[in-house]
């Protein structure tokens, strides 16, 4: 039977001390290292199939090298799982585990689930919300290392960092899309009146229209909601009975689930997508925007980035070495959104 590769036979293939194989491969190489030498290590470690024991690094470090992840419905959600993907695959890389409570969008459990955690002596904690949202942060996530994912802080003062997507320009570079194919003509089904997201992306779209020099129509601005019915009778009541020359050229939808109420509604008043009625739509929600015909164009949430960036804030928090390093200018990161081109959005039709 083969003998486990130790981190003694990585140092010898790399060349590098044993010390320097455990600065890498604990994610303290940076600054430590040589990004070459680390380069080696990683590639020895990789050949020789070595991973650290993580018991060792506890009883080494006094960790538990554990993070504790609540959510308030992301585990049972078909949205926002890939935060936690995300954070999941920042964690493994550097040494970690992750263990995930859900809450159910049961506030009051909060408080008991991060105790529970830290019951576990979790080294770090992070709460994970299902679309944007202020928090009444539990007051134990201040006993330890803790971030933010998709929400912040609600208090006068916030205490902990958070990750949100940049939802203004997200919202900016909807329109600006639809502006650059001649759309002059664009209405907003802009979601939820009660979301903090929903303003944004609204802001975003005044902030393009102003850089072109256009006004925004009232009437073409409706905090519709956000489900495929609400989609479908906002673009009802903006496009049946209309003419072509008052109707709007362009839908944009604050979600996909949005967008389709709006194809749906085109497809019953005999209307093409794009030729007659661009649509855009936000998110790029798996199975639905690329399934969709024609193929909805969208802006996609960066759901797997924010928790990557969020899980990396926080690991920096209980690995940095000075104050130095560790000292925060912001208390927020702010993730871009990306525009996923596809067919439903065409130059604006001649009227």
């Amino acid at each position: 039977m083969n003998r486990k590769a130790t981190a003694l036979d990585v140092a010898k293939r790399a060349g590098v001390s044993r010390s320097a194989v455990s600065l890498v491969l604990n994610g303290r190489g940076d600054g430590n290292v040589a990004k070459e030498s680390q380069d080696r290590i990683r590639l020895a470690a990789q050949e020789l199939n070595y991973s650290p024991n993580a018991i060792a690094l506890s009883l080494r470090n006094q960790r538990s090298r554990v993070i504790g992840i609540v959510s308030d419905e992301v585990v049972v959600s078909p949205f926002d799982g890939n935060i936690i993907g995300g954070a999941d695959d920042v964690a493994r890389s550097r040494g970690f585990v992750t263990v995930v409570m859900d809450t159910e969008r049961d506030a009051a459990r909060d408080e008991s689930a991060i105790e529970t955690l830290l019951d576990r002596q979790v080294d770090g904690l992070m709460y994970v919300t299902v679309g944007l949202k202020p928090l009444d942060v539990p007051h134990g996530m201040l006993r330890v290392p803790s971030v933010l994912a998709n929400c912040y802080d609600n208090s006068p003062e916030p205490q902990l960092h958070h990750v949100i997507p940049d939802e203004v320009t997200g919202g900016r570079e909807a329109t600006e899309h639809l502006l650059q194919l001649g759309h002059r003509d664009i209405a907003l089904l802009a979601g939820a009146e009660e979301s903090p997201a929903a303003p944004l992306r609204v802001e975003g779209y005044r902030d393009a229209y102003a850089a072109a020099g256009l006004s925004v129509r009232a009437d073409r601005i409706t905090m519709a909601g956000w489900d495929i019915d609400a989609g479908f009778h906002g673009a009802m009541k903006l496009l049946d009975g209309v003419s072509p020359a008052e109707r709007p050229t362009a839908i944009m939808c604050a979600n996909d689930r949005l967008a389709i109420g709006v194809a749906l509604a085109a497809a019953r008043l005999g209307l093409s997508i794009p030729a007659d009625l661009s649509v855009m739509g936000y998110d790029d929600e798996e199975r639905i925007a690329d399934t969709m015909v024609p193929a909805l164009t969208t802006m996609a949430l960066p759901l797997r980035e924010i928790g990557r960036a969020a899980m990396t804030t926080l690991l920096d928090k209980i690995e940095g070495a000075t104050a130095e390093d560790t000292a925060e200018t912001t208390m927020e990161t702010m993730v871009p959104c990306q525009l996923v081109i596809r067919e439903s959005t065409g130059p604006a039709p001649t009227r």
